[in-house]
């Protein structure tokens, strides 16, 4: 099989998946403050996404540079935003906020996870392979 060639039956069957996982990431990450999951494990659903579609299609189009800047600021927002909520007094005058507060957190932990381990995968088979 050459490189960028299509398989027959596992990229129509990843294709129609594709909706389906990303859906269901995003359930765990948003729903992850009150169920078993959160952020990580919904990232690392989504980082599934990028997974398949390298065995479907075997193409090198994204840009690890701009996962690589998003994983950064959202390094910088899950150490600050849990300071500035507790210190800033927010917490304990508006108690009723924590849901809120747990989803934000929730959802900048998945998009970082999501972001870290496409890196990962993408830097094993792109560069680390071929060197």
């Amino acid at each position: 099989m050459m490189r960028n060639e299509k398989t027959e039956i596992i990229s129509p069957v990843i294709e129609k998946l594709y909706p389906l996982i990303l859906l269901f990431g995003i359930y765990i990450i948003l729903n992850g403050h009150k169920t078993p999951g959160g952020g990580f494990q919904g990232g690392a659903v989504l980082t599934s996404i990028f997974i398949t579609r390298y065995i479907s299609a075997r193409v090198n189009d994204i840009n690890i540079d701009v996962f690589q800047i998003i994983e950064k600021y959202l390094f910088v927002v899950i150490v600050a935003l849990p300071v500035l909520y507790i210190f800033s007094g927010f917490a304990a005058k508006w108690g009723g906020y924590d849901e809120i507060f747990l989803i934000l957190m929730n959802i900048a932990i998945g998009i970082k996870v999501w972001c870290g381990l496409s890196i990962i995968f993408f830097r094993f088979m792109f560069y680390e392979a071929f060197n």
